[in-house]
């Protein structure tokens, strides 16, 4: 279990990694001083090696980026769930791990 699996987006490659990918994307939309998305950052990196090869894991720094002002992320952590470039899911604040993979078992 480690970060490696979560790839950082950011607003220039968001379009290639995310819109354009091949399989669905689960985008978490976070911040460095938001407590409950550091609570969460575990659990997102569990999911992106679980999901390896079926769920492509990207972190956003809403701080940093206005992708997340595009996309009405109004409170962090949220996860925004991206299949053939749409929003197909959005899940807001921190969850445990097995409330994230009843969702991703659905994709």
């Amino acid at each position: 279990m480690t970060a490696e699996n979560v790839l950082h987006v950011n607003d220039s490659n968001f379009k290639s990694e995310v819109l354009e990918a091949k399989i669905p994307v689960l985008v978490d939309f976070w911040a460095s001083w938001c407590g409950p998305c550091k609570m969460i950052a575990p659990v997102i990196e569990e999911v992106a090696s679980d999901y390896e090869g079926k769920i492509k894991v990207c972190k956003l720094n809403v701080d940093e980026n206005n992708t997340a002002e595009e996309y009405g992320v109004m409170s962090i952590p949220t996860m925004v769930i991206f299949k053939n470039g749409k929003e197909i899911n959005r899940l807001v604040g921190f969850m445990p791990k097995a409330n994230l993979v009843k969702v991703l078992d659905q994709i």
